[in-house]
């Protein structure tokens, strides 16, 4: 595994095109994609996922990066950071398997994410937005010190819009 960077429980690592095994499984559980207004995943979704979408925002020395147990290296999800250009903004996001849900990896993920945002790639601002309802993403935000913005609709669906600030800058 080419390790990125890690936390203390995690390593992240860019996915590659044989990774579309991971994310069909993640994204085939409706629970874990409830507030993103996805279908779930096939595997030729999955493929595509990898190619138009993931990969592509490797070369902006940015990604969803690929989360994995750092003792048992297991897969457990995505965290990282995409910059949308439709609104110029470098997005904050995070996908985790639900037997992993509630003990803390998500945050732990998205506050290391942030400060490789800021430390190693200089990064101005971080926002992030969830879905008004999913309680336990916007848990995980407000934990990151994010900044509550407003809320506002994002393709058809209401959400909460945070910001965080590079201190450095």
């Amino acid at each position: 595994m080419n390790v990125l960077f890690q936390s203390k429980r995690l390593l992240f690592r860019q996915f590659t095109g044989d990774d579309a095994g991971l994310i069909y499984e993640l994204n085939s559980d409706p629970e874990v994609i409830r507030y993103v207004h996805e279908k779930p995943a096939t595997p030729a979704t999955a493929v595509q996922l990898i190619g138009n979408v993931i990969l592509p925002q490797y070369m902006l020395g940015l990604g969803r990066w690929a989360v994995h147990l750092k003792y048992t290296a297991e897969f457990i999800g995505w965290c990282g950071l995409k910059y949308l250009a439709e609104s110029d903004e470098v997005d904050l996001g995070f996908r985790f398997k639900k037997a992993f849900w509630g003990r803390g990896y998500a945050t732990e993920a998205a506050s290391t994410c942030i400060q490789y945002g800021f430390a190693h790639l200089n990064i101005r601002t971080i926002v992030a937005r969830a879905h008004v309802d999913n309680a336990a993403s916007l848990n995980v935000i407000e934990k990151c010190g994010m900044q509550f913005l407003g809320e506002e609709m994002v393709d058809g669906t209401p959400v909460k819009t945070y910001q965080l600030v590079n201190p450095s800058m």
